[in-house]
């Protein structure tokens, strides 16, 4: 990997943090950062395919660049709409303002936007390693694998976001837990599909060229969706919301899909 290449997409995401948290400070909401979360890894990818330069570009690293926009733009266009439709902030980043007040608009750039910059640019490492080198030679096998795990995560986010969002608009279910399709093999198939993703892309880095070393990226990825920002933070008091959720913890698998106990 270049240090062109580490230079220029490191100051694309700085420069999007940047401009999101102006944008936060605009409309009052931080949580704005999820529905940018996304298309951040397409600002870095296309910052990394222009150092290499797009006429050099093989059919493997667009097909690469591809599955990072399609992938982005299903998650920025979901997380749009459920926050357009509620008017609060998220209460995970409320709970963040709140501990750090006074001065949270100026700390939130620092604890939010460029900490998510640069976890976002730690995790597509391996895609920005394989769109800025020209490559010579491809690998089929793990491309081919690393297609058909993309498209599993996919499903599974696609999917699993569906049925939460369809289960969450009915009036009767407010307060319930969902627990059919998906759901049902899975406390967060959609935490699951975005594992799913990132091992895919991985795969598919790795036969355009990138070096082995990039496996940190996914595996980091993993750890937070496992073990701090994904299924621990959600469910640290969501027993406590919704009855029936601790019955539903012992019966259904947290996050690999697996058919419920009995």
């Amino acid at each position: 990997m270049s240090s062109d290449v580490i230079i220029v997409t490191a100051a694309a995401a700085g420069v999007w943090a940047v401009v999101v948290w102006a944008l936060s400070l605009a409309v009052g909401r931080y949580c704005i950062v999820d529905a940018f979360w996304g298309p951040g890894f397409v600002v870095t990818g296309v910052a990394s395919a222009a150092v290499c330069g797009w006429s050099q570009l093989s059919l493997l690293q667009l097909i690469l660049l591809g599955a990072v926009v399609i992938w982005a733009v299903r998650l920025a266009l979901h997380l749009s709409i459920r926050i357009l439709g509620d008017p609060h902030e998220d209460r995970r980043y409320a709970a963040i303002r709140d501990r750090n007040q006074p001065g949270f608009r100026w700390k939130s750039l620092f604890l939010v936007f460029l900490l998510q910059a640069f976890i976002m640019w730690f995790v597509s490492l391996p895609v920005l390693a394989a769109l800025g080198r020209v490559s010579a030679s491809h690998h089929l096998i793990p491309a081919i694998f690393g297609f058909v795990l993309w498209l599993t995560g996919l499903f599974f986010e696609s999917v699993g976001d569906w049925q939460l969002a369809s289960f969450r608009a009915r009036p009767e279910n407010r307060g319930q837990v969902l627990q059919t399709g998906l759901w049902r093999l899975t406390r967060h198939p959609n935490y699951f599909g975005d594992f799913c993703i990132w091992w895919g892309l991985w795969l598919l880095a790795i036969s355009g060229g990138a070096p082995l070393w990039t496996v940190l990226s996914p595996a980091a990825m993993a750890f937070f969706l496992m073990r701090v920002s994904g299924v621990p933070m959600l469910e640290r008091d969501i027993a406590e919301r919704r009855p029936g959720y601790a019955e539903y913890v012992r019966r259904t698998s947290a996050f690999f899909p697996w058919p419920p106990r009995s």
